[in-house]
Formats: C-alpha cells, structure tokens, sequence
C-alpha cells in the first residue's frame, strides 16, 4: 500500500489555475523528492495534499484512505507530519515549550529524543523561538513535527536559506527518519543533494509533472536535470578541505529567517 497518492489534482488561487492534473505517489519506506523551479507549483502541491488549499478536482489517499475533502487535523490524526515552508514556529514560545505544541501520539519520538538528535536546541531550550538562527528555526519546526510521531512526513524546502554543513545535517535527519520506517515526502530546490537520498523522483514545470522515476535515473541524466529542474552543471558538495575553524565559521555564517 502506498503511503500517499495523488491523481487529476487541479488547484486554483481564485481564477489562476495552478496545478494542472497533477498525480503523484509516495511509497511506504520510501524518500521521494518533488523537485521544480520557483514558482512551478510545489508548495501549492503540498498545501492540496495536507488540505490547506483544497483541489477543485481531484482525489488524495493516505495510507488508502480518501483524504481530499478532509480538514487539515484530521490529516495529522492520521499520521502525516508537515513541515511548511518559513518553519512557522512560535516565536515568542520557548524552544521547550514550541516542542509542547503537538499533540502527544505513541511512538519513538520525545523531546528529550528531539533534543538528542539535535543537540543545539538541547542548549537553546529555554531560548525564544525569535532567538534562534534560521539553521536552529529549521531543526525545531523539523523535531515539533517529529513528535506527531508521523508515518509520513512531509517537508517542504527544509534546507532554504541555510549553510551547507546545517543543510548536511537536515538531510542526515531526513535520511534517519526513513531508518526508522517513516516515509518522506521532500519539496526542494537543492536538486542534487535531495536526489541523493531519495528513491523517487518529481519534477513539476508551471503546475504539470514533466517528469516522474527513481532518483537515480534523473541524477544521471544531466540535461534533464538543468532542462526541467534548473540545476546548475556544479555537483553539489561541501568543501572537505576546510580547516576545523573554517568549518565553525561558514556554520554559524547568518542565515535567511523567514
């Protein structure tokens, strides 16, 4: 049975017609990328699937379960984790207090499991959320929707606007919760470092998929890679030769806060 599955999803913003037919699937276990340039219709995407915009046609399931027409909670009741784009935490709240937010389901993850994983926020915990960095803002709004203790979760652009050594150690988080059984659904636009966790591939252009496979097949095709998701030809890495004390600095460089 397929985690999630979408087919013939239209969604409008009023008279603009976004998502034209749009289907998709998520496979239990699995990490699969939705992929696209700015503007293509990815948020859009995912708003449809959690019931935040509603398609005017179309049809979801969650775990085989219609869900199209359903409110967003009970969404998560059913066991989706959703973490928006700009983190959307409370800024006034403590980082302990943001973690008390969601409400308690059975399964592995705590806070204190949350504060393991991500040792910052263990330092940070009495800290405002306005307080934190963006790299900091991202793990939180990552380990609230963790405690939801979620079969599917869903991220949408978890690494923007941070460092590369804070974009690794999202991936490597992305990368344990599939360890754990979880299936993810991942929005980016850092193509080749989502390609190289993911099993299935997206690529949405204005609002159509222009293309669907294994992960492996798009990063080997490079022309389609820049044609249809607008990669740059540079392979994405991080500079292994930096010396510990450059690695620091370029970590803690200022990042974007949405």
């Amino acid at each position: 049975m397929s985690a999630l599955e979408a087919q013939g999803l239209n969604t409008f913003y009023g008279k603009s017609h976004i998502l034209h037919d749009v289907g998709m699937k998520v496979e239990e276990g699995s990490i699969t990328t939705l992929l696209g340039r700015n503007g293509a219709g990815k948020t859009t995407t995912l708003r449809s699937l959690m019931g935040l915009t509603p398609p005017r046609s179309g049809q979801v399931r969650i775990f085989g379960r219609d869900s199209t027409r359903m409110p967003t909670y009970r969404i998560a009741q059913m066991g989706v984790g959703y973490v928006p784009e700009g983190r959307k935490i409370f800024a006034h709240l403590t980082v302990e207090d943001n973690l008390r937010v969601p409400m308690e389901r059975p399964g592995p993850w705590t806070i204190e499991r949350v504060f393991q994983t991500f040792p910052r926020l263990a330092e940070r915990r009495m800290n405002k959320g306005r307080q934190l960095s963006g790299g900091e803002q991202e793990m939180l709004s990552i380990g609230r929707a963790l405690l939801l203790n979620p079969k599917l979760l869903i991220l949408d652009e978890p690494s923007q606007g941070l460092a590369p050594l804070i974009v690794k150690e999202v991936f490597r988080i992305v990368q344990q919760t599939k360890a754990d059984g979880m299936s993810v659904l991942l929005v980016e636009q850092n193509v080749r470092a989502s390609l190289e966790i993911a099993d299935y591939a997206y690529v949405l252009d204005h609002g159509i998929m222009g293309w669907s496979g294994t992960a492996a097949d798009l990063m080997a095709d490079e022309e389609r890679i820049q044609a249809l998701a607008g990669a740059s030809a540079e392979e994405w890495s991080f500079d292994e030769n930096l010396s510990p004390q450059e690695r620091e600095a370029f970590s803690h460089q200022p990042t974007t806060v949405a």
